[in-house]
């Protein structure tokens, strides 16, 4: 009679292993540290063999925030993170987050306990019934099913690879129930565990098309080099830098690019972002796509004669919104590399004239951001709240930066300036709220830094619960709600009953005490000066703590820097 404890097996016959113990060796003989997830039927023995088997396993309160966690963890790391969640509802949870990852371009594995397939198949009706893997591939870049136990390596295997290779992205590893309990012999088990070689091997450009970028460069009167969160993820700093400051080209970073060359770097551009993108004549994005961010590369923010040359991993992003007239398909790294080796000396100069015009419209906007952080406002506003924050982190420079919202993000990246690469996290390419929680936990516990999440009170509630698994792990994150009691701010009136309007929130609302609850610290901040002198107690204190940042419910505007797209005014009846 066999004896079958998940992890621990023994059989007359030998040693027996089973489908639990197999999935977390897989996972450690591919180098995995950190599982992020919830728990419950029929994964919670996963998560207890992993601790057992080394892997640290971070506990969530919903599985869209570990979902989230797992994706930053992704990008912090250049290594698929991984997203642990149960079946079905927990499953479907964690798929936003996972879509989110395959958008965003960072590598994940979601894996999931399933039901039984010959149940699922004929509908009779399972506890937690739905088919997962359907329901996971139009949302993923890869989707897989372990039907045997022998298999489980495999799976994981190609997961990585799958996760990792060409563009990152989300993948799906099913594991029914009936995979993980069964058991077989504890060395075939181990025979058939395998890491890939080299999950995300480079690519190298064609010589063509890097010598046609650069001809391009050389006829550029107005040139500009975008920076996008492919190069951030591309761990390419210095080889970006060495081509950067070899042209002289001005550069404009997107959001979770920035730090990848400080801020402060005199090629930065940043403080005169409307004149680049309406002037250059010649762009090149590395790790940037022409989506939605960048206005499809349409005009009236982009020249219409501009030609573009696209760095990119993936040749079908190439003249997805405009023609690129000098492709260059192959990982950043080695692009960077062999553009750098091609350069002749004086082959690319930038006209004084352009830098001229660069400079006169960054010392004009640079001074109205100055009146704008120096102004007296009572109560806070979004610049004098977000200037007190910058005056903190200036001398905490180590500090990694989670930013969500709509004023709060569209503020918080003009103000909050970034000095290293991969410091700086936010709501990407959907523009996704609910982020900030989980993106703010991977930091800490991938890093072992302060982190500091700068969340709209709207942006918070998503994933607010989440301090309490921040305050059960002890991580050094400081949440700072902007609290303006609304979603994108708190004064709109209802006109029709009693009942808020709908974008009001509770005014009274008192993030601080929330934490409390948990043994963290909170904070109430009413002036930039409160603010300012908590948020240094609190990274002096290296514990969790929030603060409650009082903002003008007046501040803000409906929908952020978005508010075009915001279509709802004008469809109410004419009175």
């Amino acid at each position: 009679m066999s004896q079958h404890v998940a992890g621990l097996s023994t059989h007359p016959d030998g040693a027996l292993t089973d489908g639990f113990t197999l999935t977390a060796d897989a996972l450690r003989a591919n180098g995995v540290g950190t599982m992020y997830g919830v728990v419950g039927i029929p994964v919670t023995d996963l998560a207890r063999v992993a601790q057992a088997r080394g892997i640290r396993y971070i506990g969530f309160r919903q599985e869209q925030a570990a979902g989230h966690a797992a994706a930053a963890a992704g990008f912090l790391t250049g290594r698929p993170g991984i997203c642990l969640t149960v079946s079905a509802p927990g499953f479907l949870n964690g798929l936003v987050a996972l879509a989110n990852a395959t958008t965003n371009c960072f590598p994940v594995i979601q894996i999931s306990g399933s039901s039984q397939r010959s149940v699922i198949d004929l509908q009779q009706g399972d506890y937690e019934e739905l088919d997962q893997l359907a329901a996971a591939k139009p949302f993923t870049k890869a989707a897989f099913r372990v039907d045997r136990p022998q298999d489980i390596g495999l799976g994981v295997a190609r997961a990585v690879r799958a996760a990792a290779s060409g563009r990152p992205g989300g993948v799906y590893l099913d594991l029914p129930a009936d995979v993980l309990g069964a058991t077989i012999p504890a060395d075939a088990g181990r025979a058939s565990l395998f890491q890939p070689v080299d999950p995300a091997p480079v690519q190298i450009p064609a010589p063509d098309s890097v010598a046609r970028a650069l001809d391009l460069l050389a006829e550029a009167k107005r040139p500009l080099i975008v920076l996008g969160k492919g190069a951030a993820y591309a761990r390419a700093d210095e080889a970006i830098r060495s081509l950067v400051e070899a042209t002289g080209i001005p550069f404009l970073p997107m959001s979770m690019a920035k730090g990848l060359l400080p801020d402060d770097h005199p090629q930065s551009a940043a403080a005169a972002r409307s004149l680049v993108l309406g002037q250059a004549d010649v762009v090149m994005l590395i790790g940037a796509r022409l989506n939605w961010l960048l206005d499809n590369g349409r005009s009236p923010r982009w020249s219409a004669s501009a030609r573009f040359i696209q760095v990119d991993v993936d040749p079908a992003e190439i003249d997805s919104n405009r023609p690129i007239a000098a492709p260059v398909v192959g990982d950043i790294a080695s692009v960077m590399a062999e553009l750098t080796r091609a350069l002749r000396s004086g082959q690319v100069a930038v006209p004084a004239a352009w830098w001229d015009q660069i400079r006169e419209r960054i010392a004009r906007n640079v001074a109205k951001m100055h009146a704008r952080l120096t102004a007296e406002a009572r109560p806070m506003n979004f610049s004098t709240a977000l200037r007190a924050i910058r005056d903190v982190l200036d001398d905490r420079r180590d500090v990694y930066l989670v930013n969500e919202g709509a004023n709060t993000l569209d503020f918080g990246r003009d103000i909050v300036p970034m000095y290293q690469p991969r410091h700086r996290l936010d709501s990407g390419t959907w523009g996704v709220m609910g982020v900030g929680m989980g993106y703010a936990i991977a930091a800490a516990v991938e890093s072992g830094k302060p982190v500091v999440a700068i969340e709209g009170d709207s942006a918070f509630g998503f994933s607010g619960m989440e301090i309490e698994t921040i305050c059960r792990y002890h991580l050094p994150v400081v949440t700072v709600v902007f609290n303006n009691g609304g979603i994108y701010k708190g004064d709109e009136v209802n006109a029709h009953s009693a009942d808020p309007a709908p974008t009001v929130l509770l005014h009274s609302s008192r993030y601080d005490k929330l934490i409390a609850a948990f043994g963290g610290t909170g904070y109430q901040a009413d002036t930039p000066d409160e603010l300012g002198h908590a948020l240094r107690a609190a990274l002096d204190a290296g514990q969790p703590t929030l603060i409650n940042a009082v903002i003008d419910p007046a501040a803000g505007t409906e929908s952020g820097h978005l508010a075009g797209m915001n279509v709802t005014r004008s469809l109410q009846p004419a009175r």
